[in-house]
């Protein structure tokens, strides 16, 4: 008998026992991106996300949603994934991932979705770019990590590698993940949107992330 799991659920370690994970620490994002200085108005608009998010946390807990509309949409524009070549998606029904091993499926909703549209076209696997789970303001981005494990856990059958994203709005984890015999994860440094230099850094990653895909367009 088959018996279901809510990837919501799941721990780490479960997640790397049923989906055979093995994990690595990277202490450089500059070994797989080539991170490039910000325009004047790209520092000025991220200054206003800042300075939002202060004005938030400020006031208390902020919901998932919150994050996603106030902090993360505008810093996915000002990275330049608001174009007709991207398809952002919205908290998106995973495949069910059946775990033959042990007779288990696993079911989930991941919160955004980043896809090469023109790919997506042309073939039957569409490829995934970016793929963001988001937790409130009180949770350690890191709770994240099985969640966006198991929703990436499909696509890196198709492809050879895609990024990952944990965050509570104020911890930006990024996760390079690559197919392998045993699937492969890299946690990055984590980065702190309250910090200046941080905030810098996180927008020259998602920068970095969409032009490794799509160049210049």
């Amino acid at each position: 008998m088959t018996t279901t799991l809510d990837a919501s659920n799941l721990t780490l370690n479960q997640v790397k026992a049923l989906l055979k994970f093995q994990s690595t620490f990277n202490n450089s994002f500059t070994s797989l991106l080539t991170l490039e200085p910000l325009t004047e108005s790209e520092q000025e608009e991220l200054e206003e996300i800042r300075k939002l998010f202060d004005c938030y946390y400020g006031d208390g807990k902020i919901s998932e949603g919150q994050i996603r509309f106030l902090f993360l949409a505008p810093l996915l524009r000002l990275a330049g994934f608001y174009i007709p070549r991207i398809k952002i998606l919205l908290e998106e029904k995973i495949a069910d991932i059946l775990v033959e091993d042990n007779d288990r499926l696993i079911k989930g909703r991941m919160d955004i979705l980043a896809l090469n549209r023109q790919i997506e076209e042309t073939e039957v696997t569409p490829f995934w770019v970016l793929v963001i789970e988001t937790k409130n303001s009180s949770i350690n981005a890191l709770e994240g990590l099985p969640q966006l494990l198991t929703y990436a856990y499909d696509a890196i059958k198709e492809q050879s590698s895609v990024w990952g994203l944990c965050t509570n709005g104020m911890d930006y984890q990024f996760v390079y993940i690559q197919q392998a015999n045993s699937p492969v994860y890299q946690l990055l440094p984590k980065l702190d949107i309250t910090r200046a230099s941080s905030s810098v850094e996180l927008l020259q990653v998602l920068k970095a992330i969409r032009k490794q895909y799509f160049g210049m367009n």
